[in-house]
């Protein structure tokens, strides 16, 4: 408490002074970064469900990027079958979609008009609009319910939603327990940092915390690149961008596609050179509802075929990460 008592009255001995200056000095600037840190991180509580764990200092099992062990998804030219479960879609009159409502140039609400907005919230309203007809689905066609990233599988299974486009990487895990669709976006695990942490690179993070999402595919990927690294887990992408901001964190390793979003909200904070991982998003389908597969997979391929997949790449992630091309059709043989 001495600390803390002493640094704040250092900070009203300085703003007095710079009541008589013509140019006042900011209070920040009278405290020493390494105290600023200890002092926030000691009185703020970290974001609610947040869990830290101390580094581990022995690197994972190194992590393959450049392999998916993945049989594929269904060929949307496949053998012809019955659809009952687009079928069911269609009576309700609407397509129910587990999707984010926080992850900006993604899937985000607007402030300014209440409404979702982002790519993942476009792609969803493209594959409402091939199930039912229509150019332009109203609301009444969609809706999107928010899923936490830990519960996506879940809620599918559940039955809760008829499918989940959340950020989703096709794992050999997830595929055990839920079907994909062929990717929609391929993305690639990245770091960022305040610009006022002094690091420019991975290899400086040893003794610092990396935040990371529970329940994504990140955890052996932060355990493998940085050992040395205190991980900090959070509910969401905010809360970790939050805890840059509050000094209880000091990086944020997420796929490029969610940091460009948290980079634009945050001009103080950049992304680091160098990729870490690939990975490909699917759409998330429960088990044996092969009908409802091969229709998300027939949107997309549509969306590749006439320019509407790059268009939705330009207007929300153009610019703001490396070009990037429709990922490969990754279809599974079938029995003729």
């Amino acid at each position: 408490m001495r600390t803390t008592w002493t640094a704040c009255a250092a900070a009203m001995t300085v703003a007095v002074l710079a009541g008589c200056s013509d140019e006042p000095s900011p209070v920040r600037a009278t405290i020493a970064p390494e105290q600023e840190t200890t002092t926030t991180r000691e009185l703020l509580p970290l974001p609610p469900g947040a869990q830290l764990e101390d580094a581990e200092g022995v690197p994972a099992e190194p992590y393959v990027p450049s392999k998916l062990d993945w049989e594929g998804s269904l060929n949307p030219r496949g053998a012809a079958e019955e659809t009952p479960n687009v079928d069911r879609i269609k009576r309700r009159g609407r397509l129910v979609v587990g999707i984010d409502q926080s992850l900006y140039l993604l899937a985000f609400r607007d402030t300014a008009s209440g409404e979702l907005r982002g790519l993942e919230v476009d792609l969803a309203r493209a594959i409402a609009a091939d199930i039912f007809g229509e150019d332009n689905p109203g609301v009444n066609r969609l809706d999107l319910r928010f899923v936490d990233s830990a519960a996506r599988a879940e809620a599918l299974n559940q039955g809760e939603v008829d499918v989940v486009i959340r950020t989703m990487s096709i794992t050999p895990e997830r595929a055990e327990a839920i079907d994909f669709s062929t990717p929609y976006l391929t993305s690639r695990v990245r770091v960022l940092v305040p610009r006022d942490r002094g690091v420019d690179d991975i290899n400086q993070l040893s003794g610092k915390t990396v935040c990371i999402v529970d329940g994504t595919n990140l955890t052996q990927i932060a355990r493998t690149f940085t050992p040395h690294s205190n991980i900090l887990r959070t509910r969401s992408w905010s809360d970790c961008l939050m805890a840059t901001q509050q000094f209880q964190a000091d990086a944020i390793m997420a796929d490029d596609s969610i940091l460009a979003g948290l980079s634009a909200q945050d001009p103080y904070a950049a992304i680091l050179p160098g990729t870490l991982a690939s990975q490909y998003y699917g759409v998330g389908i429960p088990k044996g509802q092969a009908d409802l597969v091969r229709q998300v997979n027939s949107t997309l391929e549509r969306m590749r075929n006439d320019g509407t997949w790059s268009q939705l790449y330009s207007t929300w992630l153009g610019g703001s990460i490396a070009e990037s091309s429709p990922p490969p059709l990754m279809y599974r043989k079938e029995e003729q």
